[in-house]
């Protein structure tokens, strides 16, 4: 007769019993989560494809068929021929103005609000609190409503109709949620480092840039993706507060698309689509570990 394993015994594998891994639970849950990414990935597939056909193609009318012929004239023609009311260039202007809109509006906007944070989370004044239940509320506030009285200010200053009127119109915006974010992360960080910093010797300045900012390069790269997301991405205070020769990118393609004169190439349509949102996906990707990070830790903490 066999003796009995004494419990605790090294031989005796321990933990939980191994799932199966064709579960009914891992079938549901895998089964949904394709179901939303193609949900999600195939109007991307139609318009990759449809960017790559020509005309006489997309009128047999298979939008979901591959191109038999593959052609990237309409990438040529969206990107440096279309016309855009006026012009006739393409999005290559937009796209040049979107980038001068996007950089300083984002450099701008997260080094302000960075020091907000900072200041708002370490470095408590009287009535901080009330400040900074002030500047949240403004998060909160529809731009609708302040559309009328920021023309009627960036005209008064003479900035109406320039891209540094629409820089400072997208960083005073971004800043309410920004302050929010690095106000969370920075109260996240251990009160003993900044305690450490001051008996050493180091004042505001220094503790911001010796001891706050190298750790803060996740919520940096949180506040990055939000500002540029949502500034490339803009159509109404770029179609408001500028000029047609200033026009952003999404202004820009919203010309092409809705164009009522002549054929209605969808080709290209498809393509000036995936042009103007190439750069917000190519941050995303690029930066997507470190936004994750930047989530998890502190940027929507109490």
């Amino acid at each position: 007769m066999a003796s009995a394993i004494p419990p605790g015994d090294p031989a005796v594998p321990q933990g939980p019993r191994p799932r199966r891994a064709f579960s009914a639970r891992n079938i549901t849950l895998y089964g949904a989560l394709v179901l939303i990414a193609a949900y999600y990935a195939l109007p991307l597939y139609v318009m990759i494809v449809t960017s790559l056909k020509t005309m006489p193609e997309i009128r047999l009318g298979n939008i979901f068929s591959p191109p038999v012929q593959i052609t990237f004239q309409p990438w040529i023609k969206a990107w440096a021929e279309a016309c855009t009311g006026l012009n006739c260039d393409g999005l290559s202007r937009g796209f040049w103005n979107s980038v001068r809109i996007t950089v300083p509006s984002v450099a701008i906007s997260i080094a302000i609000a960075s020091i907000n944070g900072y200041a708002l989370s370490l470095w408590r004044f009287r009535g901080s609190e009330m400040f900074f239940g002030i500047l949240v509320f403004g998060a909160f506030i529809p731009y609708q409503v302040l559309i009328y009285p920021i023309v009627i200010l960036l005209r008064d200053i003479g900035l109406y109709g320039t891209l540094w009127g629409l820089i400072i119109v997208h960083s005073i915006f971004g800043m309410p949620i920004l302050t929010l974010l690095f106000r969370n992360y920075f109260g996240s960080i251990p009160e003993e480092l900044f305690k450490a910093a001051r008996v050493d010797g180091a004042g505001f300045w220094g503790i911001f840039f010796r001891v706050m900012l190298p750790m803060s390069l996740p919520i940096v790269v949180v506040a990055m993706i939000l500002q540029v997301t949502g500034i490339w991405n803009d159509f109404l205070f770029g179609v408001i507060y500028t000029k047609p020769d200033l026009y952003p990118m999404t202004v820009q393609l919203n010309n092409i698309v809705n164009s009522v004169q002549g054929v209605k190439e969808y080709n290209v349509n498809m393509a000036a689509t995936l042009l103007t949102g190439l750069v917000p996906l190519i941050v995303y990707f690029v930066s997507g570990k470190l936004f994750v990070r930047g989530i998890a830790a502190g940027a929507v903490k109490g």
